[in-house]
């Protein structure tokens, strides 16, 4: 199987969308309408890199990454990665991995100090993200706004 990673374009975002339904069955689709207007903030977006994997050709896996500007750490920035997900029929065979190791390539490239994201409280992927080298260093915390 032939791995390839490359920023998502407009063309990916039926795949991104189904790829965001396995990652949260529970959300309410969106419209097709509401999907594009994301989208376009998203790729309008300085900074904002949403990253696919492709397994032979077919989008399979997909991290969105964000460079965030810092004041600190002698102003280097911050890369944060958040809704990371491989498709199940395509998990277990390097998408994951593929995908981190380039969020990680972006970070330096932007002269980011350091990766960080928040990982779900479930021991498989908390093995996963240490084998991509990855450190649990800090309690996370979220307030969801209702």
């Amino acid at each position: 199987m032939k791995i390839t990673v490359r920023a998502a374009v407009e063309e990916d975002l039926a795949a991104l969308l189904g790829l965001y339904g396995e990652l949260n069955p529970d959300d309410t689709p969106l419209t097709q309408a509401a999907a594009d207007a994301v989208w376009a903030a998203i790729s309008g977006q300085q900074g904002r890199t949403v990253l696919v994997a492709e397994a032979d050709g077919v989008v399979a896996g997909t991290a969105d990454c964000i460079v965030m500007p810092n004041l600190t750490r002698g102003g280097r920035a911050i890369l944060f990665v958040e809704n990371v997900v491989v498709a199940g029929r395509f998990q277990r065979r390097g998408l994951g991995r593929r995908l981190m190791e380039s969020a990680v390539r972006l970070g330096k490239a932007a002269g980011c100090y350091k990766v960080q994201l928040l990982a779900a409280d479930d021991a498989y992927v908390h093995h996963f993200y240490a084998a991509c080298g990855f450190k649990a260093v800090a309690q996370g915390f979220r307030r969801y706004m209702e």
